[in-house]
């Protein structure tokens, strides 16, 4: 890169409008929308769409519910030529559809299209021409007369060719291509010159689009050149006023969304902004923006994972996975704390509230995804995902002194996998961590069965146990279950807290005890859990889970002979 960029590029002129109204503006209403995948979008393409993929990804858009549908260059691609005649001659343009096609300003190619629209009840033809200086100094070596000439001469061609076709409704629409680089006086003239050789009235519209062709200027400027469009375009009442915003600095949604602001109603543009170089407007992320603040945009993006496997098959462009809204990631959280405020976004929002979900700006389930991915767990995920999770996949809602010591076993199993930990990775984990130490037959304490029995002092419990390989019995009394299992096990253990709860409904429900513990010698409190379609036996089991826990942080057998752990009967 050169030192001082200033030197080599120039930068364009700002617009005089210092009584510019668009910014004090808001967008209440969607524009008419028209899909160019077929033409601009197939372009793009390292392989150009053949007849199949073009008729297919037609009827999507239909479904979609785009009124007007850019469906080629038909002069210039026999492919394209062929696919408008088999969208008429076959009746596949439902009747509140209208075809456009595109060619440049050259009488040949304007016949060409004139017949491939032929038996059309309604169709729209789009004519441009660059008219930036450089384009008319270095490309076409034209003078200002020179261009509009260029235009008025083949606006009044169209007419003939149209007005001989009177079964077909014609519109015309025309692009003073390189708009956003054309001096404005030169663009308005080139505009006013089509508008008057189409005569365009009530009964003859037109549409001027004004495109950024190649993106130059930051959005604000490009509403501004709308805006002085706007209020100075010939015979407004009867001319459609649209944009055609391209990528090339990365902004072609906000100058989408700005030019409505500035006047437009109508926006060109691709699904998932498919065009050349950097692309253009992305029609599904301007939808949604505009479904996000209230106002519904007149398409059916219900179903965006299908639209977004048509797209992809139909022009073997994958979609970006933090693609907004579309993406697979997008709506997924790998951070703790985006998890933690998610998860607490959840438990908080009305069923028949505004939608109010930290992190997420649109409710997955508008757009037929599921919650299911949207909390995912790697190395840089906390205590809330994985807590979220457990409760969404198995029902377990873990306490938070558990999620803190929880979260830190998961890390250390992300860590060593650099990956991600799928659910059935974490349950794996929450299984061995907490529910296997009780009953697993290779553990060092081990639990088989238990029977009450009274006692004077309280309630009494036998436990049948596993102690380092060893069957043994153990008794123990208390005022109820849980400390008589305590006192079985051993004198120097404390209950810090427990917890039971209810996993699933019916005849086949099961209980879910959790209990925290401390063991005298052994730094810290340990969790453990037990599941049994019988509360009793889950008490006993997590009580055992936890105890066995702390074994494994003691010194093994020697805490037998030490007191921590009873002598068996």
């Amino acid at each position: 890169m050169i030192s001082n960029p200033a030197e080599k590029y120039r930068r364009l002129p700002v617009v005089d409008l210092p009584d510019r109204q668009w910014p004090s503006r808001t967008i209440d209403r969607p524009p008419v929308w028209l899909a160019t995948d077929l033409r601009d979008g197939n372009q793009a393409l390292f392989e150009p769409m053949n007849r199949d993929r073009k008729m297919r990804l037609f009827r999507e858009l239909v479904r979609i519910g785009f009124k007007e549908i850019e469906v080629g260059f038909p002069a210039t691609s026999q492919i394209d030529f062929d696919v408008v005649r088999e969208l008429i001659e076959d009746g596949h343009v439902p009747a509140d559809v209208t075809p456009m096609v595109m060619t440049q300003i050259r009488e040949d190619l304007i016949a060409r299209t004139v017949e491939s629209l032929r038996g059309a009840p309604r169709a729209i033809v789009h004519l441009y021409n660059a008219t930036a200086p450089v384009w008319r100094k270095v490309v076409f070596g034209m003078s200002v007369p020179q261009v509009m000439q260029l235009v008025e001469r083949h606006v009044l061609y169209l007419k003939r060719l149209t007005d001989a076709a009177p079964q077909t409704q014609w519109i015309l629409q025309y692009s003073p291509e390189t708009f956003c680089m054309t001096e404005l006086e030169v663009a308005l003239e080139a505009c006013n010159t089509a508008i008057r050789a189409w005569d365009a009235g009530p009964q003859r519209p037109v549409i001027v689009n004004l495109p950024t062709t190649v993106e130059v200027t930051t959005a604000n400027v490009f509403a501004d050149q709308i805006e002085w469009m706007h209020r100075h375009l010939e015979r407004r009442a009867h001319v459609v006023l649209s944009v055609h915003p391209h990528n090339d600095r990365g902004t072609g949604v906000a100058s989408a969304e700005q030019a409505l602001m500035a006047g437009a109603e109508r926006i060109e543009g691709c699904l998932f902004g498919n065009g050349e170089r950097s692309g253009n407007v992305d029609l599904v992320t301007l939808a949604l923006n505009l479904y996000t603040h209230g106002v519904h945009p007149g398409l059916d993006f219900s179903e965006i994972a299908s639209i977004a496997r048509i797209a992809e098959e139909c022009t073997s462009v994958p979609i970006h996975p933090r693609h907004p809204y579309v993406g697979d990631l997008v709506f997924t959280a790998f951070s703790g704390s985006h998890q933690d405020a998610i998860k607490k976004g959840f438990a908080a929002q009305a069923e028949d509230g505004p939608w109010q979900v930290p992190y997420l700006p649109i409710d997955p389930k508008d757009l037929g995804r599921t919650y299911d991915s949207i909390v995912r767990v790697n190395s840089q995920s906390g205590k809330g995902g994985i807590a979220s999770l457990l409760e969404r996949d198995h029902g377990v809602v873990m306490p938070r002194r558990m999620q803190v010591e929880f979260s830190a076993i998961v890390q250390k199993a992300a860590d060593a996998s650099e990956a991600e930990v799928s659910g059935s990775m974490l349950w794996a984990l929450f299984e061995q961590t907490y529910l296997a130490p009780a009953v697993d037959p290779e553990g060092s304490l081990v639990y088989r069965g238990h029977r009450l029995f009274d006692d004077p002092a309280g309630q009494g419990i036998e436990l049948d146990l596993v102690i380092d390989a060893r069957p043994c019995r153990v008794r123990g009394v208390g005022t109820g279950p849980l400390e008589a299992t305590v006192h079985a096990l051993g004198t120097t253990l404390r209950v810090d807290s427990f917890e039971e709860r209810s996993l699933g409904q019916g005849a086949e429900a099961s209980a879910l005890a959790i209990v925290e513990m401390a063991m005298r010698g052994v730094n810290g409190t340990r969790f453990g859990v037990g599941r049994n379609v019988n509360t009793l036996t889950a008490l006993v089991q997590a009580v055992i889970s936890a105890v066995a826990r702390l074994k494994a942080e003691s010194s093994g057998t020697a805490a037998v002979r030490t007191g921590r752990m009873p002598a068996c009967l």
